[in-house]
């Protein structure tokens, strides 16, 4: 008969039918009253234990079951949690709780499950935890520092201080901020940071603000709730912080984060928590912010394009890197780094050098991309040679226009010869006048050119240019 709910029974049928909602329960249930008699069991009892409605209902459960712990739970109060059982071939587990009524036990319930379930949900679960265990060590794998400080280049040259400055940071937990023109090679810091750190091994996730579309960054960063918007991902999804979790964190470009999301990322600083888009409550997170940028934040600050107290909880502890222009004397090591790295790749043994004057050429020019643009152009040169030697004429057509000063007017121009050797004395001569006179300036000069203290002697004599 239809009804419109529960209160529109009567008490024999409201009886009824929560004796068939346990009916429909897929664990076996035994219930007892306060008098130790049992008073229903449901057919997956039955099932599990073997034991019928008529040979236990209306009876003291003892006179049944004689080793039935339930009937200590109903004189205790206490709950019983994962009691093995065995009854002849028969093997389950059984959950226990009292039955309370105004603060009285009025009875008892126990809840079995066949023991073969239990080994079925037993296995699962641990196959679940080797997945998990699985993705947990890929993701390790995937979001693992690579540089540490002993493979940067210039460390022990123009970099030396403040590759000093990063060791001290990687002592401590506190936010990094990394300022350096493009290509200069903040992330590389960042990482070897990281590596230095107690945080060595954990998760070091890289992340450009500035690639990021602006509708897609904030759910990126802290992840979104299931069903949040329209495709959103079942479950919901992980944000870079969430996976940064005990590691750090690299926001590069970060005078490209929009002035609302600034605020955000100053909460998750302040209060070590992030809130996933979509979602009320908030999380807790240890992670390392270190931040890098090739912009003057102070001038994005004066034009309220940056957050002032913003970038004083990132500018905690600050790493200027010199563009290449003012560190000339790591040009020669980084330029073997790149041969020998390019070298090892080779199968017929063949190993490439530069020509001193192409060397030379390297060195006066002003490398506006950095180490970046000095790696392109001497993998572009070793495209272009044909032997083993790296010579002016190999190098990126920027370089004769600017550097060598070849003119395309055939009637005045130089021959390439001229103009590499032109490019040397004047290359020379700017050493010399920089580092001033005496020998020990002079064996410092020969090793800002990359040549021997001889070699210089040789080009001074062959150019002619005055002992200094």
């Amino acid at each position: 008969m239809p009804y419109e709910n529960l209160k529109d029974l009567s008490l024999e049928d409201q009886l009824e039918w929560f004796k068939a909602a346990i009916h429909s329960i897929h664990d076996g249930v035994l219930v007892i009253d306060s008098g130790e008699i049992v008073r229903l069991i449901n057919p997956e009892y039955t099932r599990i234990t073997g034991v019928k409605p008529e040979d236990i209902i209306g009876k003291p459960l003892r006179t049944v079951r004689p080793k039935a712990q339930l009937v200590e739970t109903l004189k205790d109060g206490k709950e019983r949690i994962g009691v093995y059982r065995q009854e002849g071939n028969v093997e389950y587990v059984v959950d226990m709780a009292p039955i309370l009524l105004n603060e009285e036990i009025i009875g008892a319930v126990s809840i079995c499950k066949g023991l073969t379930e239990v080994h079925k949900l037993s296995k699962e679960l641990e196959k679940n935890k080797q997945k998990l265990s699985q993705l947990k060590e890929q993701m390790g794998s995937l979001y693992q520092a690579k540089y540490t400080f002993d493979q940067i280049i210039g460390t022990e040259g123009g970099l030396k201080e403040v590759a000093y400055l990063g060791k001290k940071a990687a002592e401590s937990h506190l936010p990094v901020l990394i300022i350096g023109e493009s290509g200069t090679g903040k992330e590389l810091f960042a990482q070897a940071i990281h590596n230095a750190s107690s945080r060595a091994g954990q998760p070091f996730i890289p992340v450009n603000c500035a690639t990021i579309p602006a509708a897609l960054i904030e759910s990126e960063l802290f992840g979104y709730a299931e069903g949040t918007f329209t495709n959103a991902k079942k479950g919901g999804k992980l944000g870079l912080f969430e996976i940064a979790h005990t590691g750090t964190i690299f926001l590069d470009e970060i005078g490209e984060l929009s002035y609302e999301l600034q605020a955000k990322l100053l909460r998750v600083l302040q209060e070590n928590t992030i809130r996933k888009v979509g979602e009320a409550r908030e999380r807790q997170i240890d992670v390392r912010v270190i931040t890098a940028t090739n912009r003057d934040l102070q001038q994005l600050i004066e034009k309220n394009l940056f957050r002032e107290d913003l970038f004083y909880r990132l500018n905690v502890l600050q790493l200027d890197i010199l563009p290449l222009r003012e560190r000339k004397q790591d040009i020669p090591k980084i330029v073997d780094f790149i041969l020998n790295k390019h070298d090892s790749h080779l199968d017929r043994g063949s190993f490439y050098r530069l020509h001193d004057s192409t060397m030379s050429i390297l060195q006066a020019y002003d490398w506006v991309g950095n180490v970046r643009e000095l790696k392109n152009t001497i993998e572009y040169a070793i495209c272009m040679t044909d032997g083993k030697e790296i010579l002016p004429e190999h190098l990126p057509s920027t370089f004769h226009h600017e550097n060598l000063t070849v003119s395309h007017n055939k009637t005045n121009s130089y021959s390439l010869k001229e103009a590499v050797d032109e490019t040397e004395r004047r290359v020379i001569t700017d050493a010399l006048t920089n580092y001033g006179p005496g020998l020990e300036n002079k064996k410092r000069a020969a090793k800002a050119l990359g040549v021997s203290l001889a070699t210089l002697y040789n080009k001074m004599k062959k150019y002619d240019i005055a002992d200094f």
